[in-house]
C-alpha cells in the first residue's frame, strides 16, 4: 500500500466491507454495538494480513471463473462466490500487483481440472502432468494461458517475439 491515500481508501473500504457483512449488522441491531466493532477490527486486520501475505508469497495469486474468486496464498485460499469486481480484497490484491488468472474464458473444464496445482510450499514435482501434482506459478500460467485463460501482472519474464 503505497502511499497514504491508498492505505486510507484501502482501510475504508474494507471497514465498509466488515461493517456490512450480516453478522456485524445483527450484532449492531441488536444492540452489541462494542462486540460488532471489535470483530469489525479483527476482519480488517486479517484481511491487511491476506493483502501483506499476497504483496510477499512467490506462488500468490488470485483466480476468478464461474465458480467466484479466491486469492492462492501458499496453505491459505481466501474466496467468495462474487466475480473479483464485488470481491474487494481480491481487487486490491491485484491493484497491488498479486498474479490474477481470468478463467472465465477457458471452455474446456476438462483440461483445466487436469491441469496440475499451484506448488504451495515452493517445492515442485518433478513429474508436473495430471491433477494432484504441483508446478510452479509461471508454468501454471503458461498452461492455463494455453486453455485461453487472461493473465494480469504475469510474473513471468518478458519473453521477446
Amino acid at each position: 500500500m503505497k502511499g497514504i491515500p491508498m492505505q486510507t481508501g484501502v482501510l475504508r473500504v474494507l471497514r465498509a466491507t466488515a461493517a456490512s457483512w450480516w453478522r456485524h449488522r445483527d450484532l449492531r441491531r441488536t444492540g452489541q454495538t462494542l462486540l460488532a466493532q471489535r470483530l469489525e477490527r479483527q476482519t480488517v486486520l486479517r484481511d491487511l494480513g491476506y493483502l501483506r501475505q499476497a504483496a510477499k508469497l512467490p506462488n500468490a495469486h488470485v483466480i476468478c471463473g464461474e465458480g467466484g474468486t479466491f486469492i492462492h496464498l501458499g496453505l491459505t485460499t481466501v474466496s467468495s462466490f462474487a466475480p473479483i469486481e464485488r470481491f474487494p480484497l481480491a481487487a486490491f490484491a491485484v491493484a497491488r500487483g498479486t498474479p490474477f488468472i481470468d478463467i472465465r474464458p477457458v471452455t474446456d473444464v476438462i483440461a483445466f481440472a487436469n491441469l496440475p496445482r499451484v506448488a504451495r510450499n515452493g517445492s515442485v514435482d518433478p513429474d508436473s502432468s495430471g491433477p494432484g501434482k504441483s508446478v510452479s506459478l509461471t508454468t501454471y500460467i503458461h498452461m492455463v494461458e494455453a486453455l485461453g485463460a487472461r493473465i494480469a501482472n504475469d510474473p513471468r519474464p518478458c519473453r521477446s517475439t
